[in-house]
């Protein structure tokens, strides 16, 4: 089994920030590269394997010598650098723009921030497409003085509302920054800092950096809310003595790891933590990352880690079209199909076109980037089975999600885009076949396509009908993930066995009582990864405080196929472990 270590960049690359684009990826970091731009930017195609690539940002003509935490955010073919400029006392928030990930940038002039100390930039971008900017700056009339971090709503890349609201200040001695700040005149200060949110079965998880890296209590915790307009502070995870950050200093084997954001593997699921640690000898803090994942509601990360780790999950199949000519993993109909530029262009403006995948699975993740070629006509996508397309068609300015029937033919339903949607940009397609159901996202928050109709069996293909278009990063991941949010029945997503089994309030529940229970799902696999959160819930309440759920139980079977369940792998509620 392949292996990573951290570091997994050896040399100097603190506060990280890591972008995936058309299946690679780039990492921004603070500073300054040997090239004299601003920025460091790091390439790879795993997340373990890095390159230098030079700086991002040539520095504007402003008296500042610091630059920091840069973060990049892709819109509608522009990539947005935002990024913290000053003299460590006074910093402000700027944006940068530039038309390829690794820049050049041209600072845009705006100034986004007006606070005098304001750091740590962080763009999400919600389910409905609106945009938000987290960042750390000073609360110093707060019970607890110091850096904390907000958010306020963007207008657009250059402008904020102008309505910043704390998301978290600090309220426990482990965000201790310096007891006597002198810089501050001698006050107790707290530090929270470093903002990064991921959305989670419709909670909101800010990961942030607390207390001082010299300290052992220092690490990443996070807080949590239900909805982004509340006036509230999130609630905070961590009190530094009960429950610990989920990401902390390990003395004598890691030092200081923090400022984190975080990004899906090569497979497409899998969340990494991607962070800064300080080498041995406090040199530079490196590049090291970490799987990101959940137990329920409660965020964790596998790390720091600092033995050989399992590398991040390939995708079942992948093309990065770099080669001389299309790879054995297609097969094409019609159209005039290149290999160019790392992208796959049909060229051919009229008529049909496909270039079908070859592997073909029940359930599966997809992702490929697309954009028109020439003149706006036609559309473009991709086809499921025989049964669903999903279409871009730049002349009417729409989305259209389509499903074949035998007595109707094609009938479409109209998926409207932004004004601006710019379609000779790539736009991500993220499609998601799991056993009869099917979802397609556009860009993971422009628009949303869940068909009723369950899908047919039968490969993905990538399709033009009368249009000239482009297809970049494919990767598909055979596998399924379930996380019980829509409305279904078990057997509707390919769940099979028996017992009063039902889907309610984002769980799978088993509602048996005095015996057995099972539910078989998917192919037999030569090999696989499964991960599952799973709970007991309590026994019968006529039983006593000593007996209730005595008998409760549940497992896995590992390795079921048609000749049987196989081995099982099971847990007890009295039980000592693993049977």
């Amino acid at each position: 089994m392949p292996t990573y270590l951290n570091p997994v960049y050896p040399h100097g690359c603190p506060d990280p920030f890591a972008l995936k684009f058309c299946g690679l990826y780039y990492a921004y970091s603070t500073g300054h590269a040997p090239d004299g731009r601003a920025f460091p930017v790091f390439t790879s195609p795993d997340l373990v394997h890095w390159r230098a690539l030079g700086g991002a940002l040539q520095p504007p003509a402003l008296d500042w010598p610091e630059y920091w935490a840069p973060e990049v955010s892709y819109h509608n073919g522009r990539f947005y650098m935002y990024y913290s400029l000053g003299n460590e006392a006074h910093m402000h928030l700027r944006v940068a723009v530039a038309t390829h990930p690794a820049g050049p940038f041209a600072d845009s002039g705006r100034q986004l921030t007006s606070e005098p100390f304001a750091i740590d930039a962080h763009v999400f971008a919600d389910d409905d497409g609106q945009r938000y900017l987290f960042y750390a700056t000073d609360f110093l009339s707060h019970t607890h003085i110091g850096t904390g971090t907000a958010v306020d709503r963007l207008l657009d890349p250059f402008t904020l509302a102008g309505e910043p609201r704390p998301v978290t200040r600090a309220r426990y001695p482990w965000q201790v920054y310096d007891p006597q700040r002198a810089s501050k005149g001698g006050v107790r200060w707290h530090t929270v800092e470093g903002p990064f949110v991921e959305k989670h079965k419709g909670r909101y998880y800010q990961m942030f950096s607390g207390g001082n890296w010299q300290n052992p209590s220092y690490g990443v915790s996070y807080a949590l809310t239900d909805s982004l307009t509340q006036t509230a502070e999130w609630a905070q995870s961590a009190d530094g003595e009960a429950i610990l950050p989920i990401l902390r200093t390990i003395p004598g084997r890691v030092i200081g790891p923090g400022h984190n954001s975080a990004v899906r593997g090569p497979d497409n699921r899998q969340l990494y933590c991607v962070y800064h640690r300080w080498t041995d000898d406090l040199a530079a803090r490196v590049l090291a990352i970490d799987p990101l994942d959940w137990a329920g509601e409660r965020m964790l990360v596998l790390g720091p880690s600092f033995t050989p780790q399992p590398a991040p999950s390939p995708p079942t199949v992948a093309d990065q079209f770099d080669g001389s000519s299309l790879s054995d993993l297609w097969a094409t109909e019609g159209g005039d199909w290149r290999v160019e530029n790392g992208a796959l262009p049909q060229l051919a403006a009229t008529g049909e076109a496909a270039a079908i995948c070859s592997h073909d699975a029940e359930s599966f993740l997809a992702e490929v980037s697309v954009r028109s070629e020439g003149d706006p006509i036609g559309a473009y996508g991709v086809r499921v089975g025989d049964t669903h397309q999903f279409l871009l068609d730049p002349q009417a300015g729409r989305a259209l999600g389509s499903v074949w029937s035998e007595e109707s033919g094609w009938v479409a339903s109209e998926i409207r885009l932004p004004a601006d949607f710019n379609f000779g940009a790539f736009h991500l397609l993220r499609v998601e076949r799991n056993a009869g159901q099917l979802e397609v996202t556009l860009d993971e928050v422009v628009a949303l396509w869940q068909p009723g109709a369950p899908v047919s069996s039968g490969p993905l293909a990538l399709v033009t009908h009368n249009a000239a278009a482009a297809f970049a990063g494919f990767a598909l991941t055979q596998g399924w993930e379930d996380r019980f949010e829509r409305d279904n029945t078990p057997e509707a997503i390919g769940w099979q066995g028996a017992g009063a089994w039902r889907i309610a309030a984002g769980l799978l529940a088993c509602d048996a009582q005095g015996g057995e229970a099972s539910l078989f799902k998917g192919e037999p696999l030569a090999s696989y990864e499964l991960v599952v959160n799973v709970r007991l819930d309590a026994g019968d309440p006529s039983e006593s405080a000593g007996q209730a759920g005595s008998a409760g139980r549940y497992g896995i079977y590992p390795a079921a196929s048609d000749e049987g369940p196989g081995p099982l792998l099971r847990v007890e509620r009295q039980g000592e472990g693993w049977e």
